[in-house]
């Protein structure tokens, strides 16, 4: 993903001429307008964005204590670069097949050197034995490995290598041998809890997986249980993406099973989370300042979502998204979010209608984001109580970058995704990754069950 460094003038367009205006503008540049005159925009609030197309009951969310929250407010600024999810990185097929048995060792003391990857001279003894010949196979030529040095690995603990599972791993995660770099354990992670369940996968494109998620399950004062989970994505073109995305989840599941449990509204808790994750990310940003002065602060975006008596309320900054999938297919799902995106921001003003925002190339450039280069923080929050079970859909853009519309992602959704959440995610991500795998992909799916006769509600 990418940051746009600039948001639009709040009134989108001139009221007199609706000329577009630019972030800043006192005066109409075609009219001369006098911006100061025309009345204040009516102030950002927490509310649902896309209704679910249901009878519900908007349940509404008390009122919240402006002293009970400590919302940094950021100074605009600019984290240069772009998204590298899209850029295809280099990559040589390392074939394992038909290797031939290393020659017998030779009598000297010394053990064979092996020469570089991609390497076609011979290797020898300092003991002055026969070179050990050569293993040419794949696209390129690897000296074949010293079965003494297998064996000493062994000794020393280091693990085998997953490519050609001959030579061992060096401290830097690379293989002696092949050079082949081998899988992190962030590379692909599962979690599963009795009524939520998530799955990361790096993807086929990225080196590394910037993503991350929390899973949590604790009960309501009435006893009455709450379901949660948290999806964070890294923003590539910044510091240290991998830990922005996991310490803004971290502070965030935190946040929830500590205000939760003490009867904390839903909406008021996935609100006070999102502004812990904040300010968990800004506190990366110190660090980077001390380790190097010119680097750009840790960024990432965050979605939530709770499942708890009988409500299901999600939270976000950024373009991570919810969906809802009901379990009877007959009837619509629906996204519950609302990107914080270059294109949704032309669309809301009216400049451009949703299919031309989103051809732009300009349409995924974000413009909410947690992090100390962020604007002023605005967490987004939304109640629904559904009539119907169903499923809740947590996931970032590697995901819904190929099931973007509620109706794709239904289509995708396993129908027993509400009774095997575990395997559902499985799915969504392996259809990610069959759609080309351009980015991480990081999905988790709340099972949303009415709440029976006589249980109590938040």
């Amino acid at each position: 993903m990418s940051l746009k460094p600039k948001q639009p003038h709040p009134m989108g367009t001139c009221p007199e001429c609706a000329e577009p205006l630019e972030s800043g503008d006192r005066f109409c540049g075609a009219c001369g307008y006098d911006l100061s005159a025309a009345p204040e925009p009516e102030p950002a609030t927490d509310r649902p964005t896309v209704p679910i197309s249901l009878p519900v009951d908007w349940p509404e969310a008390p009122p919240r204590d402006p002293g009970s929250l400590t919302t940094a407010t950021q100074h605009p600024g600019e984290l240069p670069g772009t998204d590298s999810g899209g850029r295809d990185l280099p990559t040589v097929p390392v074939r394992t097949d038909g290797l031939p048995e290393p020659a017998a060792a030779p009598a000297g003391p010394g053990v064979p050197a092996a020469g570089p990857a991609g390497n076609a001279g011979q290797t020898g003894s300092p003991g002055g034995g026969p070179a050990e010949p050569p293993t040419t196979d794949g696209d390129f030529t690897l000296a074949a490995p010293d079965p003494r040095a297998a064996l000493q690995g062994e000794a020393d603990g280091r693990k085998l290598c997953v490519a050609c599972r001959t030579g061992r791993v060096d401290r830097d995660g690379y293989c002696e041998h092949c050079g082949h770099a081998q899988p992190r354990e962030r590379d692909h992670m599962e979690e599963e809890l009795s009524s939520v369940a998530a799955v990361s996968d790096r993807g086929l494109r990225h080196h590394r997986n910037e993503d991350a998620f929390a899973v949590s399950s604790t009960a309501l004062p009435d006893g009455s249980p709450a379901t949660l989970a948290i999806v964070c994505d890294g923003v590539s073109s910044a510091t240290r993406p991998d830990e922005a995305s996991a310490a803004a989840a971290a502070a965030a599941d935190a946040a929830l099973l500590a205000a939760l449990p003490r009867g904390t509204h839903p909406q008021q808790a996935m609100h006070e989370a999102i502004v812990a994750a904040a300010e968990a990310v800004n506190s990366l940003a110190e660090e980077t300042v001390k380790e190097r002065e010119h680097q750009n602060s840790p960024a990432c975006t965050i979605v939530g979502s709770i499942v708890a008596g009988g409500l299901l309320v999600v939270g976000w900054v950024g373009d991570s998204r919810a969906y809802w999938v009901p379990d009877d297919r007959t009837s619509p799902p629906a996204r519950l979010t609302e990107d914080d995106s270059w294109a949704a921001q032309m669309v809301a003003a009216g400049l451009m209608n949703e299919a031309e925002a989103y051809a732009d190339e300009r349409a995924h450039a974000i413009t909410g984001w947690l992090g100390a280069d962020a604007y002023e923080l605005e967490p987004h929050t939304a109640s629904f109580k559904p009539d119907r079970p169903g499923v809740v859909v947590v996931c970032t853009d590697g995901l819904w970058n190929y099931a973007e519309g509620a109706e794709d992602m239904a289509r995708v959704v396993p129908p027993d995704a509400a009774g095997r959440p575990l395997h559902g995610a499985q799915v969504l991500v392996g259809h990610a990754l069959d759609g080309g795998g351009h980015d991480n992909v990081t999905v988790a799916l709340l099972p949303f069950t009415l709440p029976s006769t006589g249980a109590g509600s938040a």
